[in-house]
């Protein structure tokens, strides 16, 4: 009988190691919590504690191959087969037959990568709009959570990382996320430069947890997160669709106002965004306490809308924020205002 492709690889992991492994629960449910990274301003990383990726403006993808069938699946459960055909694809021909990967599915505009063109794939689930779309996606994968019907959430992450990339064949659209293993402040720097989102640092020695943690922490190069929307104001002049978005994030059970957006939309963007909201509408705002906004029209807080901005004020409002796109991975009630853990947290 033939032995899996990865039996060989996890027969190599020294036997400390090898002790850490368990049966893994089926894919979907071992995939059904990501972990998630905690922002932070912390800059003073030595030694080889940590390691350091590039932090991706994508969608987070847990895909499961299992019982001759891939599944991707965003980070809230929901599938997304029919909108990434091609990471499909590229995963059903692996050698490998049995396995979890953690990554982010990116789409490049001049190097870089682009919400706002990944958005024009984010929905569609017929392969003839997918193709016609124009836009073309990269998997980069950071994490392998199951291989070969064995639980590896337990191991450290070096582990892990080495496993992935052997388990996996990488072309188009697969990669595998490349890391460093040391100098975060001057890599931090770097990728500002560059222009790109900011890091990820993570503990090398830390298991996989299904939930936030300080074991993996953001390291931004500018504000920006999701916010939900609770209504929108009419256009003016020769605008068209509406005028901007009112936004708000969930604090103590109760959605607060954090300000309004009117940059970052094209002419189809507000069109579009008229259209569904309209299907929204209510009469009462969404919001706690008073929004000063003239002719403000109020929807059911359903919508995530991913903003960038420069700073919050005191008051609790955001400055210069910039549309970038909506987010069908984040659930409203989950979007409350990240706070940096502090610059020596751990």
């Amino acid at each position: 009988m033939t032995r899996p492709v990865a039996a060989g690889l996890l027969d190599e992991l020294p036997a400390e190691q090898r002790r850490l492994l368990r049966r893994a629960r089926p894919g979907a449910e071992l995939a059904a919590q990501p972990m998630l990274a905690t922002l932070s301003e912390r800059r003073d990383f030595s030694g080889e504690e940590w390691l350091f990726e590039r932090k991706l403006d994508g969608v987070r993808v847990l895909s499961v191959r299992e019982g001759g069938q891939v599944t991707l699946l965003s980070r809230t459960g929901r599938r997304l087969d029919a909108t990434y055909p091609e990471v499909v694809d590229a995963l059903g021909e692996q050698a490998c037959a049995d396995f979890t990967v953690d990554g982010e599915i990116v789409a490049f505009s001049r190097g870089r990568t682009d919400f706002a063109r990944l958005q024009q794939r984010m929905g569609l689930t017929r392969r003839q709009d997918v193709e016609a779309s124009g836009v073309t996606v990269t998997y980069y994968v950071f994490d392998l959570l199951r291989l070969d019907g064995q639980d590896l959430t337990r191991l450290p992450l070096r582990a892990r990382k080495s496993l992935l990339r052997r388990a996996l064949t990488y072309r188009s659209p697969l990669r595998s996320t490349p890391h460093r293993n040391a100098g975060g402040a001057e890599l931090l720097a770097d990728s500002c430069a560059r222009g790109w989102e900011g890091l990820i640092a993570k503990r090398a020695d830390g298991d996989y947890q299904p939930r936030r943690s300080r074991d993996w922490l953001k390291l931004k190069c500018s504000q920006g997160q999701e916010f939900v929307v609770g209504g929108f104001t009419e256009p003016a002049g020769s605008r068209v669709g509406l005028g901007a978005l009112l936004l708000g994030h969930h604090e103590g059970g109760r959605l607060r106002y954090a300000g309004k957006v009117g940059t970052g939309f094209d002419r189809r963007t507000l069109l579009g965004l008229r259209e569904r909201l309209d299907g929204m509408r209510v009469d009462r705002s969404p919001f706690d306490g008073p929004v000063r906004e003239a002719g403000a029209r109020w929807v059911r807080p359903e919508l995530v809308a991913q903003i960038d901005f420069t700073e919050w004020t005191r008051d609790g409002m955001l400055r210069h924020p910039r549309y970038l796109g909506l987010r069908d991975d984040k659930k409203p009630e989950d979007v409350v205002r990240e706070r940096p853990s502090g610059p020596t947290a751990v």
